[in-house]
């Protein structure tokens, strides 16, 4: 965990009002009490309004509270539901970001306002993204940014099988299907790919540049008609 993430569920912590120790703190952050000690007086000079003490505990001043952020009903379902849609849908890293964008959000809200987050009936169930296609989406997004050229074993919906090496230029989701849009090297030509019949896939220590007419800007001019989806293999 970053230090500022932690310094600002330390926070959150103390807002609720109750006097927590550094050791309940340093068990709900998983670090020492001692790191616990020096956020604290970091943050104090900081001018946050933490009283309290070692060995006593700490709590942040009400009348020094920090101001609510305030949302309209249709922005907290709109967020709601986008951090439910990536906690179904998303990478693995995606899952924990959107679980911990909820959290910063139901601490900076009034109590009010938090009822009605909880109260927001949109969901996203995601038992179809296993454990396996959350990592593969992670380092197929991974790859994508680093420019690094990728291998796998693919299998197309007739069965036929092949093993491919893209260049990885951006990830779509497509009714329920995550894709990954490429340049292909194998065919010469850009081609898309569903991430659930990948296997074996391999990031190569081989970068690519971003040559026209094979960039994802000509993808799109090419592939994606307005209103169509692309072909998938």
């Amino acid at each position: 965990m970053r230090r500022a993430d932690r310094l600002f569920r330390i926070v959150r912590f103390l807002r609720l009002g109750r006097m927590l120790t550094a050791q309940k703190l340093a068990a709900k952050l998983q670090v020492s009490v001692r790191t616990i000690y020096r956020d604290v007086r970091d943050l104090q000079l900081s001018g946050m309004p933490i009283e309290g003490e070692a060995g006593v505990g700490y709590t942040l001043r009400r009348d020094m509270d920090l101001p609510p952020l305030m949302f309209t009903r249709g922005e907290l379902t709109a967020l709601a539901l986008g951090a439910r849609l990536v906690k179904a849908w998303g990478g693995a890293e995606n899952v924990i970001a959107a679980e911990q964008a909820l959290q910063r959000i139901e601490a900076v809200v009034p109590a009010d306002m938090r009822d009605e987050l909880d109260a927001i009936l949109l969901y996203a169930p995601g038992y179809r993204m296993t454990q396996v296609l959350r990592v593969r989406l992670d380092v197929l997004h991974a790859a994508c940014l680093g420019r690094q050229v990728i291998s796998f074993c693919y299998a197309k919906e007739d069965g036929e099988t092949s093993v491919r090496s893209v260049r990885p230029l951006a990830l779509a989701f497509w009714s329920g299907v995550w894709t990954l849009a490429s340049w292909c090297e194998l065919r010469k030509d850009f081609r898309v790919f569903r991430i659930d019949r990948m296997d074996e896939v391999a990031v190569l220590d081989r970068l690519f540049e971003q040559k026209k007419g094979q960039r994802l800007e000509d993808f799109m001019k090419q592939m994606i008609p307005p209103g169509d989806q692309p072909p998938v293999n």
